[in-house]
Formats: C-alpha cells, structure tokens, sequence
C-alpha cells in the first residue's frame, strides 16, 4: 500500500512540473494537435505532425520518461506502471475538447 502512495505523491509532483510546460502544451492540446496516448506519453493525434510539435512532443517526453523511471525505482514498480497510472491520472485531469487515447489506442475527445 506504501508503495502505491509514494507512486501517487511522486505522479503529484510531476504534474506540478509539467505546469512549466503546460503553456505549449495547453495550447498545442487546445488546437487538437497532441493529446494523453495510452502509454503515459503525450503524442501527435494527427500525422504528420510539424517539427514544432515533434519538438514539444520529444521534449515533454524525455523529461516524462526520466521521472518515470525515477518513480519506478523509488517505489519499487515498473516504469510500465508508473507510466499506465500516469495515463490514468492524466486523462482525468484533461480539459473538455482536449484528446486523449483510450485503452485500444482510438484517440477520444473528452
């Protein structure tokens, strides 16, 4: 049980980082260019994709993948899993008319 609250503080924290990013981010999902894929990372909901939003899209990513594992080492559990409860927690928290991938991979618009 421990292990699953350190991975909610953990996923907490990088919400919070990613509000440094969240102004590229917010609009590049309010235009319906990038959304929550399923894997926990953010992807282009339509190809091809500019170079502006595959920079975005590389960028928040590294840093996603970094905390991921991070977390994963820190509580004990798999960057899969981390990255899965971080897709669940991300879809929550998307803004009606922002896109996110459901389980099967189909892109949705909340």
């Amino acid at each position: 049980m421990m292990t699953f609250k350190k991975i909610f503080v953990a996923i907490g924290l990088m919400m919070l980082l990613q509000n440094a990013w969240a102004i590229d981010i917010r609009s590049a999902k309010a235009e319906g260019l990038v959304g929550e894929a399923n894997s926990g990372f953010l992807a282009a909901v339509q190809a091809p994709a500019s170079a502006e939003v595959r920079a975005l899209i590389a960028d928040v990513n590294k840093k996603r993948k970094a905390q991921f594992s991070k977390t994963a080492q820190k509580t004990g559990t798999t960057v899969a899993q981390v990255a899965n409860r971080f897709h669940e927690l991300a879809v929550q928290k998307t803004a009606p008319g922002n896109y996110y991938q459901d389980s099967g991979g189909r892109w949705k618009k909340k």
